[in-house]
Order: structure tokens, then C-alpha cells, then sequence
């Protein structure tokens, strides 16, 4: 018989009090010790809001594989969240927050500017921006990785594919973070009132490089998503101009979030394992699986959501129509029942089936950009500098819902 959620886990020492409505303060420097604590003895586990999180690695791949018991939509947590706001308008008429068919209507537009083809297309520029950005740094003693690189490379590749300029990267990740900013468990006034400020300037920001695009449609790179979306917007029922706006605001914001802190993450953790920097170097074929345990052992998402659309039941839990619940990926991938010695940095580690992009319809659209953009990174930069060493540990950003590198400083 299943146990109630109510009392699943109320008495297990050290972690009967945790809520991931109210963290403590040391939660994101010890965020793993917390999800290693949550998956041993409340692995579903109830928070005062009634919402529900989930550490274990099975429950969250049986979640994730099951759409049609646990919806994306987030108009019912949202509204009283966002209220009748810009980031309620957004966060529900973007892709990741959309059930099919809405959702598989949406992701087709996008598909074509992730083939393989696609991808072999972007590769020489994704080479020629990283060496631009190493060349600068050839004469100097230090670098600050996030600022000088991680956030330059994902943000500008992914203003190319859109067609917008790479002047305005720092503009763009500015509303980015205010607006992503919003997913965070707890939103204070000025926060909601910063993210509703962005979505609008970002909008207003996009009909401006629209009505540019309308006025000059050769003027866009071949392959770029903006004319797309733009040509699937006019023949009428495809795309709304509201999901035209949003899906473009969505695609800048999360083309880098995810890539940006992987790299950042990657360059630390090589650093900090210093066995490991020295495998790597010794055999770069090992660059492709250095990326996949990098995106295991920091995850750049560290919670997803879903939402029960009848009861069912997980490890044992009942869980009752309309359930939130918060799928802890920092937790399921540092799982031992899927990865031996979980808390272990490996670059050779097979198989890795980690969960940073999560699985099934709502996978992320951009792993393989993210994938590919990091394998270069990583291989150039640590090629480039031999003897690139930390110069002072990384510094997190106190945000939950995202693993955020905000600075990390390296000796060249």
C-alpha cells in the first residue's frame, strides 16, 4: 500500500524540516549534501506549499517519459505567482511551459536549425569565435572565465542564429537573467516587478528586428530561426505574433543559460581535479564524455516542474490529480542507484545517462549545440593555456533553480 505524502518521510532525521519553499542559507554551496539527504530518506518529499520534490533519478525518468500523466503547462502555478503580468504571458506561451499539441506545433519550427546539418554549418564560426576570444588573452596573467568567455560564446552564437546583433549581448542577457529569474520557488516584489520590465523591453526590442527583417528580407543569414518563425507567424495558423515574440525571447534566453554555465562549471571542475585535466590532455579523445560528466556533476538546471494530471503514485507515494511536483536533476544525477561513486568527477564515466537536459518531448531542443560549443571550448582553452590554474574558487550565484557560475577567475 502506497504512504500517504503526508507523512512519507516526516520522520527521518536531519531532513523531516526541509522546504524548497524556505532554504537555508547554506543551500546552494551545499546542495548536493541536501539532495543526497533527501534522496536517502524522503525521496518524495512534501514542502509547505504542498508541491512536492523528487531526488530520486528513476522517479524523475518516469515523470519525464510519461507527458501525458505530468503536464508542462504552468497557467495554474503561474497565475497566482505572476498574476495578469508580462512574465505570466510569457512563461506560459513559451515552448517549455506548452502540452502537445501546442507544444509539438511549436518545437517542429525549431527543428530545422538543430540538424546535424545545421550544427556542421555553425561549427566553423563556433571555432573562429573562440579563438577570437582566446587571442585577447594571450598576453595577459588572468581572465575571469564567465565574463571573458563562457557567457560571450553561447550568447553570441546564439544572437547569429536568431539575426540578432552581438552588440547587443549584454542587453539581451541582462533581461535574460530577470526574466529567468521569475522560475526561482520564492519572487519577491521587485523581482517580479524587474522580470515583467524585461519581457516588455525584450518584446518591444524584437518587433523592432522584425519590422528591420520585414523591410529587408534578404538581409538575413541563411538558416536563421527569425525569418523562420517570422515566415510560420504569416501563414496564420501556425504561430500567434505573441508565440513569435515568445519563442524568440525564450530561444536567446535559454540558447546560452544552459551552455554558458556548463562551460564555466567545466573549466572549475578540470581545474579542481587535476588528475582528471591531465587524462584529458593526454588523450582529447576523451572530450566528448568530459562534456557529459560535466553536465552530470554540475548540472546547469538543477529543478524542473511538472504537474500531476490524474493521481498516480511514485516510491511508494500517492500523489493526487493536480500535484506540483519539483524534479531535482542536481539530485538525480548525483544518484548512486544509476551513477557508481556519484560524488566522483570522472571524465571517462560510461555510461552517463545524466538528465541536464532532461528527457522524452520536452528534452532540450539545443542539447547538441550546447554539446558542441563546449567540446570546443574546452579543448581550445585548455590546449591554448598549459598551464592554466585557478587564481581564486568559483563563485555561485544564490539561485536555485539554476547552477550559476558568477565568477571565476584563472591564472593563464
Amino acid at each position: 500500500m502506497a504512504a500517504s505524502p503526508e507523512t512519507a518521510g516526516a520522520d527521518a532525521a536531519g531532513i523531516a524540516g526541509f522546504d524548497l519553499m524556505a532554504l537555508p542559507q547554506d543551500f546552494v554551496p551545499e546542495a548536493y549534501r541536501y539532495f543526497a539527504a533527501l534522496r536517502r530518506a524522503s525521496p518524495v518529499h512534501r514542502n509547505s506549499d504542498g508541491s512536492f520534490a523528487l531526488s530520486r533519478y528513476d522517479d524523475l525518468v518516469s515523470v519525464y517519459r510519461d507527458p501525458a500523466t505530468w503536464s508542462s503547462d504552468k497557467k495554474l502555478e503561474f497565475k497566482p505567482k505572476f498574476g495578469a503580468s508580462p512574465l505570466y504571458e510569457h512563461h506560459t506561451t513559451s515552448l517549455v511551459f506548452r502540452d502537445p499539441p501546442d507544444h509539438t506545433r511549436i518545437r517542429k519550427l525549431f527543428q530545422h536549425a538543430f540538424t546535424r546539418k545545421a550544427l556542421a554549418a555553425l561549427e566553423p564560426g563556433i571555432h573562429a569565435l573562440v579563438d577570437h576570444y582566446l587571442d585577447r588573452f594571450e598576453d595577459r596573467g588572468e581572465m575571469d572565465v564567465v565574463s571573458d568567455f563562457s557567457f560571450k560564446l553561447p550568447i553570441d552564437v546564439v544572437c547569429r542564429m536568431l539575426g540578432v546583433p552581438a552588440s547587443d549581448a549584454g542587453i539581451i542577457h541582462d533581461w535574460a537573467l530577470l526574466i529567468l529569474g521569475g522560475l526561482e520557488p520564492v519572487l519577491s516584489d521587485a523581482q517580479l516587478r524587474a522580470g515583467c520590465r524585461a519581457v516588455e523591453d525584450f518584446k518591444a526590442y524584437l518587433r523592432d528586428r522584425i519590422k528591420e527583417r520585414k523591410a529587408n528580407p534578404d538581409g538575413g543569414r541563411e538558416g536563421e530561426i527569425l525569418s523562420a518563425l517570422m515566415n510560420a507567424q504569416e501563414e496564420g495558423d501556425k504561430l500567434t505574433e505573441l508565440e513569435l515574440l515568445h519563442q524568440c525571447i525564450f530561444l536567446l534566453n535559454a540558447g546560452h543559460e544552459t551552455a554558458t554555465n556548463m562551460i564555466s562549471h567545466g573549466v572549475h571542475e578540470m581545474l579542481r581535479h587535476p588528475d582528471q585535466l591531465a587524462k584529458l590532455r593526454a588523450d582529447p579523445g576523451l572530450t566528448e564524455s568530459a562534456v557529459e560528466e560535466i553536465l552530470r556533476y554540475q548540472s546547469p538546471i538543477q529543478i524542473n516542474n511538472r504537474r500531476a494530471t490524474r493521481d498516480t503514485e511514485l516510491s511508494g507515494v500517492s500523489l493526487p490529480a493536480g500535484a506540483l511536483v519539483h524534479l531535482l536533476v542536481g539530485a538525480a544525477n548525483r544518484d548512486p542507484a544509476q551513477f557508481p561513486e556519484p560524488d566522483r568527477f570522472d571524465i571517462a564515466r560510461r555510461p552517463n545517462r545524466h538528465l541536464a537536459f532532461g528527457l522524452g518531448i520536452h528534452i532540450c531542443a539545443g542539447n547538441a549545440l550546447a554539446r558542441l560549443e563546449g567540446g570546443i571550448a574546452f579543448e581550445k582553452l585548455l590546449t591554448r593555456f598549459p598551464t592554466l590554474r585557478l587564481a581564486a574558487p568559483a563563485k555561485l550565484t544564490n539561485r536555485i533553480r539554476f547552477r550559476e557560475v558568477s565568477e571565476l577567475k584563472v591564472a593563464l
